[in-house]
């Protein structure tokens, strides 16, 4: 069946997946929009409930479905999984989450789907592999989001500690997303000026501590946020939003999404958050910037954790 562009399908309704529709209907994007859970009175609830509001948001088509209605979508959003719980890391998901989305894999591949999957589960890296090994799909349609979350975090932090609006700062956050993720501070800048030089112009001062800080509070954000509310979805709804736009819009933006590698950076046989082009068929390219000595010695240590995590997934 020949793919509809402007149709996508989340699966997963839970607060994730809730707030990454209710984005996509502000967004405009899709004139048709499915959700699944597992439990279909949840999925009706929420399609019930974003329709409530189409009077005043975009024109499109919001219905619970099933497996059969993914067929001609452009993407479909896997949200499905368990959520994060104070004091668990992303990769203590890896069990369970790989057993659902097993299933999930399962119904879809038994259609002719013909779209790209955007993994948002967590451990989003490990489960963007064990999606595109268990789908057997061309790895340009099986991206994760990546770390394109915790770069809209070090952007917000760094425009705030620099005074000057989070959309002209231009750095990535690479790696895992997790605890093993890094900075790549040797790049980042506000809009073409380094760091260095955009702070003497300013007469301001950003001291390793400072950014060792910032760094700290990107990888801890989640861990505030669950801590104090339970669950994060605000900030992932609005960085799904980002790529499903990337796609939708054809743009060929550079987004750091969990990517599988076929020799950049020296690796391959793993799902990692890496910068790439991001466009209408998915991922177009994967762009390897340069590191820092100290840079590559912490991706090296990111490798190595997902090698590790990947190792233990009966797939």
């Amino acid at each position: 069946m020949e793919v509809n562009p402007r149709k996508a399908a989340v699966i997963g309704c839970g607060a994730v997946g809730a707030s990454i529709a209710f984005r996509f209907l502000q967004q405009g994007l899709f004139s048709h929009l499915v959700l699944l859970d597992a439990n279909a009175d949840k999925a009706e609830g929420e399609a019930r409930d974003l329709r409530d509001g189409l009077p005043y948001g975009a024109a499109m088509e919001i219905a619970a479905g099933s497996y059969d209605d993914l067929t001609d979508c452009a993407l479909v959003v896997i949200t499905a999984g368990a959520n994060q719980k104070p004091g668990e890391t992303r990769l203590d998901l890896i069990g369970k989450n790989t057993k659902i989305l097993q299933s999930i894999i399962r119904e879809i591949t038994a259609r002719a789907f013909g779209g790209i999957l955007l993994i948002v589960s967590n451990p989003v890296d490990v489960l963007t592999y064990a999606a595109w090994k268990l789908s057997g799909y061309p790895r340009e349609r099986v991206i994760g989001s990546g770390t394109v979350l915790d770069t809209g975090r070090l952007k917000q932090l760094l425009g705030a500690e620099l005074r000057v609006d989070s959309r002209n700062i231009h750095a990535f956050i690479i790696g895992e997303h997790g605890d093993s993720e890094l900075a790549v501070w040797s790049e980042a800048n506000v809009s073409g000026l380094a760091l260095e030089d955009f702070c003497r112009i300013r007469g301001q001062a950003l001291q390793r501590e400072d950014m060792d800080r910032l760094y700290r509070e990107v990888r801890d954000s989640a861990y505030e946020i669950i801590r104090r509310k339970g669950a994060t979805y605000y900030g992932i709804a609005m960085a799904v939003g980002r790529i499903a736009a990337c796609i939708v819009k054809d743009e060929h933006a550079v987004l750091p999404v969990s990517v599988v590698l076929e020799g950049q950076y020296g690796f391959r046989e793993l799902a990692l958050s890496i910068p790439s082009l991001v466009g209408r068929n998915g991922l177009e390219d994967v762009l390897e910037i340069p590191l820092s000595p100290g840079e590559q010695r912490d991706l090296e240590n990111s490798v190595q954790q997902m090698k590790e995590a990947i190792a233990s997934l009966d797939l």
